[in-house]
């Protein structure tokens, strides 16, 4: 493992990821199917700002969710969610909107239970509303990105990182369907930063594999897949570094302050960027380049050279790594022009009538006065 990880730090190529796009396609697509199923069963919390209700955050310390209970049932409230927070706090959400219904609420509750320290109100139209801005935010980052990779790099690339940020987003929002945390619009604000973390690592490997490609692409001695595989090797180490550097910060956000300090409204923000830099960092080494490498395999260009490889036997087994040494080296082509004979250089013919000036002469000197 450590020589693996001096090798990714020196840029050389030393971990066949070509090997891993199977199982991590089946990782990823039982990941997916798990999301969906719960989406599907459970459904995702959605917060007040999105299906607008009522919400109270009553100080009361040793209440447990039965007392709280009780006494929403004597107020015809019984369904609403009950939640406890810090041990002495307790959260409450309803789908009560009529405002003079949700004060009565909160009247009991800081006569039975405790000062109502937070109370907030959403209507319909405003959940409605922040919902739909929410939808058509994400719609437009889709088509934007989908226009600039397309211009920037190709359509296959294109393609390939609308996947890989469409698996984050799923995987992500299936995290908070099966752990049942509550969607709020910070939680939408995290997805977005979670889409440019992806969407950085992949750009990163897509520019190198054009670059590679440019550079030893034209000698035809590797496959699209060994050149991407070079390039995920010298990248690899990029990505790593700035997911784990990312992710530091965002974790003693998570634990430091929501469980320790009991900064509890950041939770839900802290654990959609966790997840999302995770997972967004293993889409971009694995399904991202996996695909672009799927699609480019099938162009005329890269089914010729897989195919003139192959009848020299050099495509038998595991993908070829490629070396550092073997990487840098330059191209072997001919410096010289095709038929063209060898020889001096011939000076170019005068023009007809002009006799040829072969040198200039020289300035005479002047005299000097005595």
């Amino acid at each position: 493992m450590i020589t693996t990880l001096k090798g990714l730090y020196a840029g050389e190529a030393v971990v066949d990821f070509p090997r891993w796009w199977r199982i991590a396609v089946g990782i990823s697509a039982l990941a997916v199917l798990i999301s969906v199923t719960s989406f599907g069963l459970r459904g995702i919390e959605r917060g007040i700002d999105f299906v607008g209700g009522t919400s109270y955050e009553v100080l009361a310390p040793g209440a447990s969710v039965a007392d709280v209970r009780n006494v929403l049932a004597g107020l015809d409230a019984q369904d609403s969610r009950v939640q406890i927070v810090d041990n002495d706090t307790v959260r409450i959400r309803s789908d009560i909107q009529n405002p003079d219904r949700a004060n009565q609420i909160r009247e009991t509750l800081s006569s039975e239970l405790g000062v109502v320290e937070t109370f907030e109100q959403v209507g319909p139209t405003w959940g409605s509303q922040v919902t739909e801005k929410a939808i058509r935010a994400l719609l437009v980052f889709f088509v934007v990105l989908a226009f600039y990779i397309s211009i920037r790099l190709e359509w296959k690339m294109a393609v390939g990182a609308l996947v890989a940020v469409a698996h984050d987003i799923v995987v992500s929002v299936g995290v908070y369907s099966l752990l049942g945390a509550e969607v709020t619009p910070a939680t939408v604000i995290a997805f977005l930063t979670i889409m440019g973390y992806s969407l950085y690592d992949t750009i990163v490997v897509y520019d190198k594999v054009r670059e590679m490609t440019g550079r030893l692409g034209a000698a035809e001695r590797y496959t699209y897949t060994e050149l991407m595989n070079l390039a995920l090797n010298r990248v690899s180490m990029r990505s790593i570094n700035t997911s784990v550097t990312s992710a530091l910060p965002v974790l003693s956000l998570l634990v430091i302050g929501s469980f320790v300090l009991g900064a509890t409204t950041l939770r839900e923000f802290a654990l959609a960027l966790l997840v999302g830099i995770l997972v967004g960092s293993y889409s971009s080494l694995f399904l991202a380049s996996a695909l672009v490498a799927r699609l480019k395999e099938r162009e005329t260009r890269w089914v010729k050279v897989r195919s003139k490889l192959d009848a020299r036997g050099l495509l038998e087994g595991s993908t070829r790594l490629i070396s550092r040494d073997e990487a840098s080296m330059p191209e072997q082509r001919s410096s010289e022009m095709p038929d063209r004979t060898k020889g001096p250089v011939r000076r170019r013919p005068s023009p007809v009538g002009r006799p040829a000036v072969t040198s200039r002469p020289a300035r005479p000197r002047k005299k000097r006065r005595s």
